[in-house]
Formats: structure tokens, C-alpha cells, sequence
């Protein structure tokens, strides 16, 4: 766990403005009570309620100059919790920086259906994999085909988000695509010059088709769990029959504004704080913005329950890697295909090696705050006193295997 100073007030002007964590621990006891929920659910509640509380327990810090005191508490570090994606969106662009080539990139979101969206549900690890499956597959034969201009092996990072602004369900991939193919007998870089890339309506129907294909082929194999009153080929029927949606954005600049870009999509969750604009009487009013009328700035009301409700929709399955790579970008083979590319594109060989920061370097990095300053005086470094023993074992066992569930076998 990361220790972060506590902050006066929670803007860190001394006001109080609402947060996800406030909802959560002033309805969560109520929405467990009254809902049968998987572990995961329990855990996001507990965890998002607790965070950067004294209950996860953290560390005393004085100022080696003036003596100020404050405690910095844990995070929880659960990547749903709005307050600890900073750093490990930092992380990750920190290591995907000696990753960038100095092309032009696109960016194409794969939408499913939301007839899909109750049996997603049921089946969101398989139906995930068969969308992350579907547009991989969908995107590397573009790239293969000369007819589309390139004739070689593409790379991507994709992106996996199932919320649209008002926290309902909306399943879909982000992926950012550098503009040129690896050659198949990797001695040349092909160069793409298509202003998007590949033609939106034919990767709609390619996509589409694929899809339904891996769908039809899980529930045979006895992998898709049928929500109550739904029929599956009935289903199937109307997936083959609609127009399903690709979008593609306009291409954008170097690497630098692809850093920046990526860092709007990973470790995003459903809502952040900022958007959260009151919480009282029980209701929760928060901004979003209306994508069918030109992106207008709205905001929308409802009772903390049914915000919660939302919230956990978008709950990953446990171990769920939510960004994957392909083609050159793969794993398994990146470094040593992008060495190649940028020989190609007359760069230096060797990748460099990314520097590991600590949280407060990435923190300044970040947002241009040093954490490690005494906040009183300006000048003074903070420095642990003591730790702050943490209180909550007992109490999340209890929340996650109440004492009357508990199987004694």
C-alpha cells in the first residue's frame, strides 16, 4: 500500500467536497444488506470506503525544521478506487514512453451492442475475452491486406471501458494504433497513409461477423449463462441483423500527444471524483456530459443506492486484464520488434530503460506538488515518525464471510 498525506479538506482548500468514498460509506451497509453480492462487489465497497482512512492504518510524518505533524493513511489500491489511479497511470505512461515511434497514431473504438448488456452480466469474463478476441483478430487482417494500403503486421494497445457518462452500460474497446505495419519478413516498416486508418463501415461488418461467430461457438460449448427469459438465438438473430458501430478518430500528433491521450483512457474508472457535485439528503448529483447533443455539460441525480448500483456494474472479474496489447506491441516479442522498427525508421537500436520512481517523484511528475515538503512552512522535509497500525482484517472478514455463511467443512 502507498501512504499519502492527508490533505486539508478533501479539495485541499479546506472545503468539503463530496466523494465516491462518502456515497459508499453512507449507503454500502444498506446496499449490502439488501442485495446478494459477489466477493469482488464486497471488496470494492469496503475498499473504496476505507481508502486513505486511519481504518487501512499508515504512517506519522513531523517537520525536520518546524515540527508540524499530519499522518499520511494507505491506499487501498483497488483499481476501481478513483483516488489511486494517479500513480499507476504514471506508472504505466513511464513505461510506455521508450515505447512510442515517431508515427502518426489512431485511435478506433469497437462498440458491442446493448442488447448484449444483460448477458454480459452473466458472462462478463467470456464475453470480454470474445470482444478482445474479435477486434484483434478484426484489426490484424486489415493490416495484412495490401488492399487496404499497409500489407503487414500491425500493433495495438487496447483498452476495455463498459461505462458511458452516466454510469450505465456501454461496452467497448479503445485502441491506439500506430499509423504503419511491421513487414511479415521483418526487413522494412510500412509506412500507413490512410487519414483513418481502415474504412469504419467494413471493419463494423468484419467485426461484427467475427463476434457472433465466437459467441455462437461459446454457448455451444455450454460457456454462455442465459439470463432469465432471454432466448439465445434470438439473440444471435437480431446481433447479424443490426448495424454494429466502429468509430474512428481523426489521427493525432507525435508521441508526446499520444502520452497524453493514452493517459485520458487507462486506468480510467467508471466516474472520478471530480465529476461528483453534491451528496445530500440522500441523492447523489454528478456532471456528465451528453455525447448525442454535442457533448453538452448536464448533470444527473439519483439516490446514493442506485449510484452504487451503477457503479458496481462496471466491476471487473477478479485477475480481468482490462488493457492488453497485440501484433508488435504483444508481449512476448515487443522489445526486440520495436528495436527493429526504429532502426527502420533511422532511431537509436536500444529501448531505454525506464528509471523506476518512487510515489512522491511521480507525484511531483504528475501534478507538480512535492509531498515530500512540510505543507506548514514550505521549507522542511517530512520525514516517519511512526506507523499507524492498521485496524480493518477482522472487520473485512466479516463483511466478506458474514459468521452465520461461513461452510465449517
Amino acid at each position: 500500500m502507498i501512504a499519502v498525506p492527508a490533505s486539508k479538506g478533501r479539495n485541499g482548500t479546506g472545503e468539503s467536497k463530496p466523494e465516491v468514498a462518502d456515497i459508499f460509506r453512507m449507503h454500502g451497509n444498506a446496499y449490502r444488506e439488501g442485495h446478494s453480492l459477489p466477493k469482488s462487489h464486497l471488496k470494492v465497497i469496503h475498499d473504496i470506503g476505507t481508502c486513505r482512512t486511519s481504518e487501512l492504518g499508515g504512517h506519522l510524518y513531523k517537520c525536520n525544521l518546524c515540527g508540524y505533524e499530519h499522518p499520511a493513511y494507505n491506499s487501498c489500491c483497488n483499481r476501481h478506487c478513483p483516488k489511486c489511479q494517479s500513480l499507476s497511470k504514471a506508472r504505466w505512461l513511464e513505461a510506455r514512453n521508450a515505447e512510442l515511434l515517431p508515427v502518426t497514431y489512431f485511435h478506433d473504438v469497437f462498440t458491442l451492442p446493448h442488447e448484449l448488456n444483460p448477458w454480459i452480466r452473466y458472462n462478463k469474463r467470456v464475453i470480454y475475452n470474445i470482444l478482445f478476441q474479435s477486434v484483434s483478430q478484426t484489426l490484424l487482417e486489415f493490416g495484412a491486406n495490401l488492399k487496404n494500403g499497409i500489407g503487414g503486421k500491425l500493433g495495438f494497445i487496447t483498452v476495455l471501458h463498459s461505462w458511458d457518462q452516466r454510469l450505465l452500460e456501454h461496452h467497448h474497446l479503445h485502441c491506439i494504433i500506430p499509423g504503419g505495419a511491421l513487414a511479415f519478413n521483418e526487413k522494412s516498416w510500412i509506412n500507413a497513409n490512410s487519414k483513418y486508418l481502415f474504412p469504419v463501415k467494413a471493419l463494423s461488418i468484419v467485426f461484427r461477423g467475427k463476434f457472433t461467430d465466437l459467441l455462437e461457438k461459446a454457448f455451444f460449448e455450454g460457456e454462455i449463462i442465459c439470463p432469465d427469459g432471454k432466448d439465445f438465438k434470438q439473440l444471435l438473430v437480431r446481433l447479424r441483423k443490426i448495424k454494429w458501430v466502429v468509430y474512428s478518430k481523426p489521427a493525432f500528433g507525435g508521441p508526446e500527444k499520444v502520452l497524453d491521450y493514452l493517459g485520458r483512457y487507462v486506468h480510467r474508472v467508471a466516474i472520478s471524483n471530480d465529476r461528483i457535485k453534491k451528496f445530500e439528503n440522500g441523492k447523489v448529483t454528478f456532471a456528465y456530459k451528453d455525447r448525442k447533443n454535442g457533448n453538452r455539460k448536464k448533470e444527473n441525480t439519483v439516490y446514493g443506492e442506485e449510484f452504487i448500483r451503477r457503479f458496481l456494474l462496471h466491476v471487473l472479474p477478479d485477475g480481468y486484464m482490462r488493457i492488453r496489447y497485440f501484433g508488435f506491441l504483444g508481449n512476448r516479442h515487443k522489445k526486440r520488434k520495436i528495436s527493429l522498427i526504429r532502426t527502420f525508421l533511422g532511431l537509436s537500436v536500444n529501448m531505454e530503460e525506464t528509471e523506476k520512481k518512487k510515489p512522491a517523484e511521480l507525484i511531483l511528475k504528475l501534478t507538480g506538488k512535492d509531498i515530500s515538503k512540510c505543507p506548514k512552512c514550505k521549507t522542511g522535509t517530512m520525514t516517519i515518525q511512526q506507523t499507524i497500525p492498521k485496524l480493518t482484517t477482522y472487520i473485512f472478514q466479516n463483511i466478506i464471510n458474514p459468521p452465520q455463511l461461513i461452510d465449517s467443512s
